[in-house]
C-alpha cells in the first residue's frame, strides 16, 4: 500500500485520551492492565494510524506564517466540501450556501433540537444508542424514546418501521435523530431502508438529524447512501452532519458541517448554533479539512477501508469460530464490533463487570457497552494495525475465552 498502516505508534504523552486516559474517568475509561501488559486501546473511537500526510502539510503551511487572527472561510473550504461529496457520494446541487460549520456532531444535534423542540419533549432514537447522543440529549433537558433495532433471520441488525411509528405517535414527537451509518451497530442502510424510515418520519411532520460522520468508512461490498439524497422530501427536512474527523483521525481539531437544503430549517438552526458565539471555526481545523479533503485523501480513505474490512473480517470469523456463546452482526461500516455477551456470561456465570474485567487486566482496553443502551454488549475499536488486533484476540484466547 501507498500509505502507512502498519506502524504502531506510540501515543503515550501525545494527547491521546485512548492510552493517557486509561483508569482516569470512572464509569467510562478501561483499568489499567496489570503489571507486564500493555494497553491496546480498543475503546475511543479514534484511529491508531498516522493520517494522511496532506493533514500536517496543510497545518504545517499554514502555522509557518506567524499571524492567526479573524478569518473567514475561503472559497477553497466549501469548494473542498462539495467535490468530496459529489466524488464520494454521487451529491449534486450541493452550494456553499447550504453548508455551515459545527464545532461538533453533537453541538449540531442540540442546536437542531433546541430549534425545534422544548427541554421535556421526547426525541427518538434508535437502541443501540451512541452514548454522546444520550449525554448531550438528557443534559439538555430532553427525553429520549428508543425505537430497538431488531436482528432478522441473518443476524443483521433492521428498523422496526412500526415502532418507530407507533411511538413518534403516542410521544408526540416531531424530531429524531437518525445514525447512518450506524454507532455502535456498524449498520450501513440500504436504500430502501432508508427511504422506509423516511416515510415514517413525513409522515409524522419530524425534522431529521442525520449523524453521518462514519459515512466515508464503508467495508468492502457496501455503499453509503446519504439520507438526503433518498427523495425531495428527504432532502428538505433533514440536518446531515458530518466531520473528517472520523475519517481522517482528526478530533482533536473540533470542526464539523452541516449541510441543510432547506432554507427555513437551515435559518433556524443556525440561529441557535449562533446564540453562543462559540460556534467559531479554527483556522487550523479549517486548513486540516483542506488537507484532507486533497487527491491524496481520496486514496488514503480507499486503503484505510481495505484496511479496516481485513481487521473485521478477521475479528468476526475468529470470534464466530472460537467464542461460542458471544453473538454479533458483522460490520458493514465503521471500524467497531458490537459483541453481544449474553450467552456466554449465563453460561459462565460471570457478570458483565468480570467479563470486561477480565479484558482490561490484559490489556485489552474495549468499552463497556452498557452505557450504548445494551445490557450485555461490549464496544471494540479495530483501528489498529492488524498485528495489534490479532495480539488482543491472543491475549482474549488465553487469559479471557480459554479458547
Amino acid at each position: 500500500m501507498k500509505y502507512d498502516f502498519t506502524t504502531i505508534l506510540d501515543r503515550h504523552g501525545k494527547d491521546a485520551l485512548a492510552v493517557d486516559g486509561i483508569g482516569k474517568k470512572e464509569g467510562f475509561a478501561p483499568d489499567p492492565p496489570k503489571e507486564g501488559f500493555d494497553v491496546i486501546p480498543m475503546w475511543v473511537a479514534d484511529m491508531n494510524f498516522p493520517t494522511v500526510p496532506t493533514v500536517q502539510k496543510a497545518i504545517r503551511d499554514r502555522v509557518e506564517h506567524p499571524a492567526f487572527g479573524y478569518f473567514d472561510a475561503p472559497e477553497e473550504y466549501y469548494d473542498s466540501i462539495i467535490r468530496w461529496h459529489k466524488i464520494r457520494n454521487n451529491v449534486v446541487g450541493l452550494l456553499p450556501e447550504y453548508i455551515g460549520y459545527e464545532n461538533g456532531v453533537l453541538g449540531c444535534v442540540i442546536s437542531t433540537l433546541t430549534a425545534y423542540a422544548a427541554p421535556g419533549d421526547a426525541v427518538l432514537l434508535h437502541s443501540p444508542t451512541y452514548v454522546g447522543f444520550t449525554k448531550s440529549i438528557t443534559n439538555n433537558g430532553y427525553r429520549i424514546v428508543h425505537s430497538p433495532l431488531k436482528k432478522d433471520e441473518k443476524g443483521i441488525w433492521r428498523m422496526d418501521y412500526e415502532d418507530m411509528d407507533a411511538k413518534l405517535k403516542a410521544n408526540q414527537i416531531h424530531v429524531a435523530v437518525f445514525c447512518s451509518p450506524h454507532n455502535p451497530c456498524g449498520r450501513v442502510w440500504e436504500r430502501w431502508e432508508i427511504e422506509k424510515a423516511m416515510e415514517v418520519y413525513k409522515n409524522n411532520d419530524c425534522v431529521v438529524i442525520s449523524d453521518e460522520i462514519w459515512s466515508d468508512l464503508i467495508l468492502k461490498g457496501h455503499q453509503h447512501i446519504p439520507t438526503q439524497s433518498v427523495s425531495p422530501d428527504a432532502r428538505n427536512r433533514t440536518v446531515a452532519v458530518y466531520a473528517p474527523s472520523k475519517t481522517f483521525n482528526l478530533a482533536g481539531l473540533v470542526g464539523s458541517y452541516h449541510i441543510i437544503f432547506n432554507k427555513c430549517l437551515r435559518d433556524r438552526v443556525r440561529a441557535k448554533s449562533s446564540k453562543s458565539h462559540y460556534n467559531t471555526m479554527n483556522v487550523l481545523s479549517m486548513h486540516a479539512l483542506i488537507g484532507a479533503y486533497q487527491a491524496e485523501g481520496y486514496e488514503w480513505v480507499n486503503e484505510l477501508c481495505q484496511v479496516l474490512s481485513a481487521n473485521v473480517d478477521y475479528a468476526y470469523r475468529h470470534i464466530v469460530e472460537n467464542y461460542r456463546g458471544i453473538k454479533l452482526c458483522k460490520p458493514q461500516g465503521t471500524y467497531m464490533l458490537f459483541l453481544d455477551c449474553e450467552d456466554w456470561c449465563i453460561e459462565h456465570n460471570l457478570s458483565m463487570d468480570e467479563l470486561l474485567k477480565a479484558g482490561w487486566n490484559v490489556g485489552v482496553a474495549w468499552q463497556d457497552g452498557r452505557m450504548f443502551q445494551e445490557p450485555y454488549g461490549i464496544r471494540m475499536n479495530l483501528a489498529l494495525p492488524l498485528v495489534r488486533v490479532k495480539e488482543a484476540f491472543e491475549r482474549l484466547d488465553k487469559y479471557v475465552f480459554h479458547v
